[in-house]
C-alpha cells in the first residue's frame, strides 16, 4: 500500500468541512499503526499541519507547548508514514492509520499508550524499544 497523498486542491477543499472551532482551531488526531491496529498517539492538528498531512503523506502535527507546525519523525526518524485518513461523524476528529517507524513515544515505547489500569494500579505494558536522549 502505497503512502496516502492528495492534491493541494482536494486537500483545501477536505479542510473548509472540518470543525476546528471546538479547540481553538486545533482538532483531535489519534494516529493507528496499520499493522498492529495499536493506537500510537493522539496528538492537535491545525489546518496547515492537515494540508500537510494530506499532501505529503506525512503526519505533521501542531505542538501547543511549542507553538509551532511539526512532522512527526522529523529528528529522530520515526516518522509516521500515513496510509489511510478517517473522518469522524462531527469533522472534529481524524483518525491517521499510519505505518510508525520505530516507535511513536518520545520516552521510547513503541506507543504513548503503554501504561494501563490494572486492579487499581498503573502498570507499563509495553516494551522500551530504545532509550530517550535526556
Amino acid at each position: 500500500m502505497e503512502r496516502f497523498k492528495i492534491s493541494e486542491k482536494d486537500a483545501e477543499e477536505i479542510i473548509k468541512t472540518l470543525n476546528f472551532s471546538k479547540l481553538n482551531g486545533l482538532i483531535a488526531v489519534i494516529a493507528q499503526d496499520i499493522k498492529t491496529n495499536e493506537v500510537v498517539m493522539s496528538a492537535f492538528a491545525n489546518e496547515e499541519a492537515i494540508k500537510m498531512t494530506l499532501t505529503t503523506g506525512y503526519a505533521y502535527y501542531w505542538s501547543r507547548s511549542r507553538n509551532t507546525l511539526w512532522k512527526k519523525g522529523e529528528t529522530s526518524g520515526h516518522l509516521q508514514i500515513v496510509k489511510e485518513v478517517y473522518l469522524d461523524c462531527d469533522q472534529d476528529a481524524i483518525l491517521l492509520k499510519i505505518n510508525q517507524i520505530t516507535a511513536a513515544c518520545h520516552t521510547g515505547y513503541f506507543s504513548c499508550f503503554h501504561k494501563k489500569i490494572i486492579d487499581g494500579n498503573v502498570e507499563i505494558i509495553g516494551e522500551q524499544i530504545f532509550k530517550p536522549i535526556k
